[in-house]
């Protein structure tokens, strides 16, 4: 997994608010879908999280894989906590469109999606995420999946 957190830096980004790290995490633990895959968040970094689950037989598809549904989740969660890393105080999040492109099987104990902001627009931001499945006894990780989305920033309405 090391190679995911070591990765080059993204483009930097300042965040709106500088409460974001406790922000984003309130607002994963608040996410019922994510309890249930077991999920942990383990980066939050402006414009950039990482999230992990571990794969259980409840997320499997027919053969035996993780099903692509799973690896969605995790990785429109990642980019989501991405761009909402940025945001100001008050304004959330909500997904637009989201892209897939499955690269192999997501063979593996533990899947990890990393999210990252490309673009910070006023009300559009363009995000990524790329999901890596690991297996406990082999060195590194698969890339599995790459996901290119469009996340809006839902302001409060006083």
């Amino acid at each position: 997994m090391n190679h995911v957190l070591d990765c080059p830096p993204c483009p930097s980004f300042e965040p709106l608010n500088p409460d974001f790290g406790r922000i984003v995490r309130d607002s994963f633990h608040r996410q019922s879908l994510l309890a249930g895959f077991g999920a942990i968040l383990r980066l939050v970094e402006p414009g950039r999280t990482v999230i992990t689950a571990p794969v259980g037989d409840g997320v499997l598809q027919q053969d035996g894989f993780p099903h692509a549904g799973f690896g969605w989740s995790l990785g429109d969660s990642a980019a989501g906590f991405a761009a909402l890393s940025l945001m100001a105080e008050r304004e959330r999040v909500l997904t637009v469109e989201m892209k897939i492109n499955l690269l192999a099987p997501a063979a593996g104990d533990c899947l990890i999606a990393e999210g990252r902001v490309l673009r910070f627009g006023r009300t559009i931001c363009v995000v990524t995420a790329d999901l890596y499945a690991e297996r406990q006894g082999q060195s590194g990780c698969k890339h599995v999946a790459t996901m290119l989305g469009s996340m809006t920033r839902v302001r409060p309405v006083d």
